[in-house]
């Protein structure tokens, strides 16, 4: 946490402290120093999106297949490059956007906690009120610049794939997408990121803060106590409580993030735009049920470790 001058200098943090502050933060120190870590958190899970990816949108010989064979199929075809795919646009992009969700994100999470001090409800369920509200609103705001990126990214991915369009960069992908759709083409799957996202979203900040509490409160730490965490058991709980808080969205959002994926890059449906309806209705034909969890285990690593790195890195700045 980026506390001022003063408060980093205890070598020791009360349970209070635990909590991030908007009003508390170095806002100059959070965005940049974050703009690394992040991108660098980033770059370590990105091959497992890309795997999830690859599941998600090819055939039924691929979907089936391990997550780890199908991480060795694209490293024996593409080489490193290929686990890479997407990595540079998706992280030079999301600088912008970043600073967008966590300034929204902290900005919310500290009207909503202030808005409901006081309130006669549980220390626990009012901070994971609190994060789950900001989370959700973070996600409506963040929406509206990160679903056109999402878009040129994923389709950068699934380059080489049979049917794939073949695009020189992400410019290409841009104006491939708009030449054919309008730019409405970069918003495929937005009304189904703002309708999912931002309760997906909720879960997991909810979810990470009543966790943290929780576990906090089992180690027998208290606001009143004099008691008080290192920095090291900080950590180690923030990444306990964002690992549990990833694994649980996974299992919920999977089925939706495989259409939303699907909706985004596959474009040979036959006739007219794909929707949510006819993209839902080609999985089923496809595979069932049990299709709408494809790349699940690449996913389920993937938030877990994104959950797990993320609050580390983002409770640290």
């Amino acid at each position: 946490m980026a506390l001022e001058t003063e408060s980093v200098t205890r070598d020791k943090l009360s349970l209070a402290d635990t909590e991030i502050d908007w009003a508390r933060l170095d806002k100059t120190r959070f965005h940049v120093i974050g703009a690394v870590l992040f991108t660098v958190q980033q770059a370590l899970i990105h091959p497992t999106a890309v795997v999830k990816t690859r599941m998600q949108v090819a055939d039924s010989r691929l979907a089936h297949m391990p997550g780890m064979v199908v991480f060795k199929d694209i490293l024996r075809n593409d080489g490193i490059p290929g686990v890479f795919r997407g990595f540079g646009t998706s992280a030079i992009g999301s600088l912008p956007g970043r600073v967008l969700a966590l300034t929204s994100l902290e900005m919310s999470k500290d009207m909503m906690l202030k808005y409901t001090k006081g309130l006669n409800i549980p220390e626990t369920t009012r901070i994971g009120v609190a994060n789950g509200v900001a989370g959700m609103f973070s996600s409506l705001i963040s929406s509206l610049y990160f679903v056109p990126l999402e878009v040129i990214c994923q389709r950068l991915i699934v380059q080489g794939l049979p049917g794939a369009t073949f695009y020189i960069d992400p410019f290409d992908v841009a104006r491939k997408v708009i030449k054919a759709e309008g730019f409405r083409g970069l918003y495929r799957g937005f009304g189904l990121t703002a309708l999912t996202n931002s309760p997906a979203v909720a879960l997991w900040w909810g979810a990470y803060g009543a966790a943290q509490r929780i576990i906090w409160r089992s180690l027998g730490y208290r606001d009143d106590s004099e008691k008080k965490p290192s920095h090291m058991e900080m950590m180690a709980v923030q990444a306990t409580a964002g690992m549990v808080a990833g694994a649980c969205s996974s299992v919920i959002t999977t089925p939706i993030d495989t259409v939303k994926t699907r909706l985004q890059v596959i474009d040979d449906y036959g006739v007219a735009r794909p929707s949510v309806l006819k993209t839902t209705k080609i999985l089923l034909k496809e595979d069932g049920w049990w299709g709408f969890y494809r790349g699940f285990g690449p996913r389920f690593l993937n938030m877990s470790l994104y959950g797990t790195t993320m609050i580390v890195t983002y409770e640290l700045i």
